[in-house]
């Protein structure tokens, strides 16, 4: 620096004691600057005195010479000092010129600049609160300084400027914020440590209301609590514990819109992630169980989002149970924000009519369903804290979300890599959706029915549970009901049980009238029997493992009668005859054996009703498709002398070993408690003479074996009718017993078991010819 330069009002003796290298002549001269300021202030000469700082700005602290830099520094803490009070008036040119040294490539510098700023702040206090941004950002830089000389003296001034904000109430939070938000993402940790110091004490001051800014940083909170260092995970969890108990305080004031999406992005986390994710996740999903609860409807429209996020976390594991139960929490939650209402009609001005729900039908109970949710979910996890409930005319502005939650069901549903008990949840919310939103759901059914189908083929049985229950819902709803006058019978009159033109037989001959006693279906209901069927025959593991499962819930969740009788009516027009005679079995083993068709055997058994007849006729019809099982209808049915008529004809029918193990299975079923009724009836051997015949029909259609020995025996025990013989007039006639299977045409049912015997023997010889032709061009 050139000493011959004019620095008045500085002496030429201040001037070259600035410039020397040896701290203790800087000192002197600062001595001397403070005193020659004072002497300004004491004669009110404000323009020497910004004369004086703008020399030891200009030509000191931002000069190229290391030695004139820290006697500016110095010079310019001296000038602070010596105006004390009022060195307010002057902050702006006493701050820039040393917050410019900060970015001094020398250590040394950068903590004289550091220790300038601290005396210059000291003095001021209150006044620096203008310049607080810049003396932030200034801050900011030091906090992640290499040099552990520079990082004490920031940690020092760091501490007086947050005396002073916590002292004052004109600290500009408004202005303040965007730079707080641009720094909190900073990945250096000092940096980051630095920014949650200073959002602890903003949010411990009662002036400072940094809740309604928590949008703008909570992302970067989130980033945060992801570091690596555990002491500054846990200041961030401290700075978000105190947020959230700050917004259960005050929910009514909390901005829950604005950040349901940050929650919805950090609660979800990829298999692979680090454990630090994991605390990222935890916290997250705490927050948003916590939002549902407080917010209520508010988060509808961001439904789909949080059960995005919610819907996997279902799934996980014990290693992250804590977790798993928020997100359970969550899920309940949600679900119970969906009401009737949600399923107004959007184009009436947003008015909602709960009488639309159901209109048809009684509507379920709240509390029934509420219960059934709250017994599958940890109740363990909700905290027991007030709902914050929005006023009327928020409300009416809070639409459901519905397509994208159908959307995402849909997605976690088709999935195969989803887990069970995701799964699990993803079909209750359906079911859920079915019963509060029946109208609007229905919208969404022909794409949903196809993945409700193939979750039938689950391996999990509770997945199918719920699977069903869902289907049986849509088959059974009153808002499925596409065709409200459905078909008539001969009669004109309408039929309960309506069958679709392509499931109906073609002819008068095929076709029998429905059951009016049964409850109506839907139009998807015989939609679902049919794509079950086909489920079935195209799957035939399926059908196997799980068919009877999947047949006998049906028969529990809607009526037995009409499950049976719909796919009687569909297996009658069934091409693949072979499948026909295998589903005939699997159903014929359910009707006799499961104790959910108990209601429907006893009403088969007597026969006593024209109801019962029609019914009956419906499945015989089908039952053709399998001798065996016709039969055993005739039993159950106690149409003694029609079954002896069909197995006088099995001598026409191919005997395969099939054919007899089926016989076998029916000897062992006659041996049943089902049919104890039978037994008793062989005491009786005047009045059931063709019982005795169909029996003994049967012992000689099989093979000298354990089912051969065991009927044996049985018939062994029938006794003398000379024995049993009572007094005539207390007989009762073989008719008296079912006054209305009289109306039925046993002969035109035996027409129809020919007709179709020899259909099953022309596919059979077909198959035959087939493979005699395969054959000789293998011998070729």
């Amino acid at each position: 620096m050139n000493t011959e330069k004019d620095f008045a009002p500085l002496t030429p003796n201040i001037v070259r004691a600035l410039n020397d290298k040896l701290y203790e002549k800087r000192k002197v001269a600062a001595l001397e600057i403070e005193k020659l300021v004072r002497e300004f202030v004491a004669q009110n000469n404000s323009t020497q005195i910004r004369h004086v700082i703008q020399i030891l700005a200009t030509e000191f602290a931002l000069s190229q010479h290391p030695h004139s830099r820290k006697g500016g520094l110095i010079g310019l803490a001296a000038c602070s000092i010596a105006l004390g009070k009022d060195s307010g008036l002057y902050l702006k040119e006493l701050i820039e010129p040393v917050l410019t040294c900060f970015n001094d490539s020398d250590s040394r510098l950068r903590y004289y600049a550091c220790e300038a700023l601290y005396n210059i702040v000291k003095v001021a206090r209150g006044a620096v609160l203008p310049h607080f941004n810049v003396l932030f950002d200034g801050l900011s830089k030091l906090a992640a300084d290499p040099d552990p000389n520079v990082k004490s003296g920031s940690e020092l001034l760091d501490r007086l400027l947050k005396d002073i904000v916590t002292e004052s109430s004109k600290f500009d939070l408004v202005a303040f914020v965007p730079l707080l938000r641009e720094r909190i993402y900073s990945n250096n940790q000092y940096a980051r440590q630095f920014i949650i110091s200073w959002i602890l004490v903003l949010e411990s001051v009662p002036d400072i209301n940094l809740l309604d800014y928590l949008p703008e940083i909570l992302d970067g909170l989130f980033q945060i609590l992801g570091d690596s260092s555990k002491e500054i995970r846990k200041m961030c969890e401290v700075a978000l514990g105190e947020f959230l108990k700050e917004i259960k305080k005050t929910p009514s004031t909390v901005k829950f819109a604005e950040m349901a999406n940050i929650l919805v992005i950090h609660c979800q986390v990829s298999d692979e992630s680090k454990s630090t994710n994991d605390l990222i996740q935890l916290t997250a999903m705490t927050w948003m169980r916590e939002f549902i609860q407080l917010a209520g409807r508010l988060v509808l429209p961001y439904s789909s989002g949080i059960l995005t996020a919610v819907l996997p976390c279902l799934s996980y594991d014990d290693r992250k149970k804590s977790t798993k139960e928020a997100a359970s929490a969550c899920n309940h939650s949600l679900m119970k924000l969906v009401t009737p209402e949600d399923d107004g009609d959007e184009e009436v001005d947003g008015q909602v009519s709960d009488t639309l729900h159901r209109e048809d039908g009684p509507p379920k109970s709240q509390d029934e369903l509420d219960n059934s949710l709250n017994a599958s979910q940890d109740s363990g996890g909700l905290s027991n804290i007030c709902f914050f409930t929005p006023t009327s005319a928020d409300r009416s502005q809070v639409t459901l979300d519905l397509d994208g939650i159908v959307q995402v069901l849909g997605r976690h549903l088709h999935d195969s890599s989803t887990g069970m008990m995701t799964r699990i949840a993803v079909l209750k919310w359906l079911y859920h959706l079915y019963i509060k939103t029946p109208r609007k759901m229905f919208r969404h059914t022909d794409s949903l029915f196809p993945m409700l189908l193939k979750t039938l083929s689950d391996e999990s049985d509770e997945v199918i549970l719920k699977d069903l229950e869902v289907l049986a819902e849509i088959a059974s709803s009153p808002a499925g009901q596409t065709d409200s006058s459905g078909p008539c019978d001969s009669t004109g009159c309408r039929l309960e049980l309506a069958v679709p033109a392509s499931a109906k037989p073609g002819s008068k001959a095929d076709s029998s009238p429905s059951t009016p006693s049964t409850p109506s279906m839907n139009s998807y209901f015989y939609k679902f029997m049919i794509n079950l069927l086909q489920r079935f025959s195209l799957e035939r593991k399926l059908l196997e493992i799980r068919g009877a499962f999947i047949i006998r819930q049906l028969c529990l969740l809607l009526h037995a009668e009409n499950i049976f009788h719909s796919m009687a009516d569909i297996l009658l027009k069934e091409e693949d005859l072979k499948f026909a005679s295998t589903m005939v079995q699997t159903l014929n083993t359910i009707l006799l054996t499961s104790a959910e068709l108990f209601q429907l055997r006893n009403q088969l058994k007597d026969l006593r009703t024209q109801e019962s007849c029609d019914l009956f006729c419906c499945l015989y019809r089908s039952w053709c498709h399998n001798p065996v099982a016709t039969v055993s209808l005739c039993f159950l049915t106690q149409n003694y002398q029609h079954a002896y008529d069909l197995i006088q004809k099995f001598g026409d029918l191919e005997v395969t070993v099939d054919f007899l193990m089926e016989v076998d299975k029916l000897v062992q079923l006659i041996e049943s408690p089902i049919f104890t009724y039978l037994r008793l009836q062989l005491l009786d051997v005047e009045n059931n003479p063709y019982l005795i015949k169909a029996l003994y029909g049967l012992l000689m259609l099989l093979p000298q074996s354990q089912a051969f020995q065991m009927l044996s025996h049985r018939l062994h025990c029938v006794p003398n009718p000379e024995l049993m013989r009572t007094v005539p007039d207390l007989k009762s006639s073989p008719g008296s017993r079912c006054p209305a299977s009289s109306r039925v045409d046993y002969k035109e049912l035996l027409q129809h078991f020919d007709r179709v015997q020899r259909k099953h023997l022309e596919v059979r010889h077909q198959r035959a010819g087939r493979a005699e032709c395969s054959d000789r061009k293998l011998v070729l």
